[in-house]
């Protein structure tokens, strides 16, 4: 007789279902299944959500059947949109090629000498600086900027200098609308100062008739930067600058050496 193996029972199938090794990818899948609906949310066809994210044409359908079928665009749409996306696609060109310049720029600076860091803080200072006038002395070491990276630059140099850091004194000005505790710890933190250190914060009056577009979370107004008893060194990096100045429009090329 021959003996016919008993069929498993859906009580075995299930189990066999049960232990069988999950995705090796299930978050992939996950992330390109949210990406599919975040898409077709937007509009994209189901052609163009498979070329872009290169899976089958029946995972998208399955993933997005439950969204509602994107409007037919008109012709004019249709140009309209097509132009957007090429604007888009020409944008992002743009942005990476910005980018690589960037890079590139950056790489050719490479490391400072004293020498190096010595003129560029002084010419900075010139730029950016609280400046002696006649009509009003203030031979005084201060320096007023918003941008973190001039502000870590201008201490690197006050070090080269010598000068203690127990002589630098810090305050922020900030929008009275802003985040001023908040803008008081990033500086502190910037500076590796404690806050309470801090001389008494200048508030800006927020003007209800301007449109001010320095209203992002990252805005942190300017932080000043003072040196105490600087008058001395102030009249030198006056003289360093004019000597930047004479050297740099010698007629002699040797004295620029």
């Amino acid at each position: 007789m021959t003996h016919t193996p008993a069929r498993p029972t859906d009580v075995e199938s299930l189990h066999r279902q049960a232990i069988a090794p999950p995705s090796r990818h299930p978050r992939a899948r996950d992330d390109l299944r949210t990406r599919a609906r975040e898409l077709r949310l937007r509009g994209w066809t189901y052609d163009r959500i498979q070329a872009e994210l290169g899976c089958s044409k029946s995972s998208v359908s399955l993933w997005v059947r439950d969204l509602p079928r994107p409007e037919r665009r008109g012709p004019a749409e249709q140009a309209r949109h097509a132009a957007r996306m090429r604007w888009d696609h020409e944008l992002a060109l743009r942005d990476e090629a910005r980018r690589r310049t960037k890079a590139a720029a950056a790489r050719e600076i490479g490391a400072l000498s004293d020498r190096e860091l010595f003129i560029a803080g002084v010419a900075l200072y010139w730029a950016e600086g609280t400046k002696d006038k006649p009509h009003a002395r203030r031979e005084r070491v201060a320096f007023v900027n918003s941008d973190p990276a001039v502000i870590r630059l201008f201490l690197a140099w006050l070090d080269l200098l010598g000068v203690e850091r127990d002589t630098v004194g810090y305050r922020v000005m900030i929008h009275e609308s802003a985040d001023v505790a908040g803008a008081e710890r990033y500086w502190a933190d910037l500076v590796g100062a404690d806050p309470g250190a801090f001389g008494k914060t200048t508030l800006k009056r927020h003007n209800p008739n301007t449109v001010r577009k320095n209203t992002a979370e990252g805005y942190r107004g300017c932080l000043v930067v003072t040196v105490r008893k600087s008058a001395e060194l102030y009249r030198r990096i006056e003289g360093w600058w004019y000597g930047i100045v004479g050297a740099a429009t010698a007629a002699d090329p040797a004295n620029r050496t």
